[in-house]
């Protein structure tokens, strides 16, 4: 909507609509690094549950069965963490290209300025994209839980010899 349709106003308007959507995108923000902490703690606990039940020997003769079935349990919710992130980048994009659309209308586009001070996210050495990070931490958690798989299906088919 352009400013001669809305009125005298607009720039008022905008100005708070623009605050608005700002904390919005803050809040998406917060909201991403609850859900990596979620998934840090889940998938952490869940290593230090099964470590916990192994050394008391809860398992008994299906030690590897478990151990196969947590760590089916903890791709999975890597794969789920991994598909989150995606899905928050995309998130924030979009909320990111609407602030640097209203900043067109206001007197300085601060948002715009930050992302090419900061390279556009292409250039490492000045920026580097959190969901980069994010995800070679999901892929790091998922090591553990691929070993896990590994050692299970060697001592499953070593167990008949």
């Amino acid at each position: 909507m352009e400013k001669e349709e809305y009125g005298d106003n607009f720039q008022e308007h905008l100005l708070e609509q623009y605050k608005l959507y700002v904390e919005m995108a803050d809040r998406i923000s917060s909201r991403r690094i609850q859900a990596n902490r979620f998934y840090v703690a889940l998938l952490s606990g869940l290593l230090a549950l099964l470590s916990l039940l192994v050394n008391r020997n809860v398992f008994g003769n299906v030690l590897n069965v478990c151990f196969m079935a947590v760590g089916i349990l903890g791709i999975a919710l890597c794969i789920l963490w991994y598909v989150n992130i995606h899905s928050y980048r995309q998130l924030n994009s979009g909320k990111f290209q609407v602030i640097h659309e209203m900043e067109l209308h206001l007197p300085f586009p601060a948002y715009k300025r930050e992302w090419e001070i900061l390279g556009k996210g292409k250039e490492s050495e000045k920026y580097r994209k959190l969901t980069s990070v994010e995800r070679y931490v999901a892929f790091i958690f998922s090591i553990p839980y691929f070993v896990l798989i590994i050692y299970s299906l060697y001592m499953l088919a070593n167990c008949g010899n």
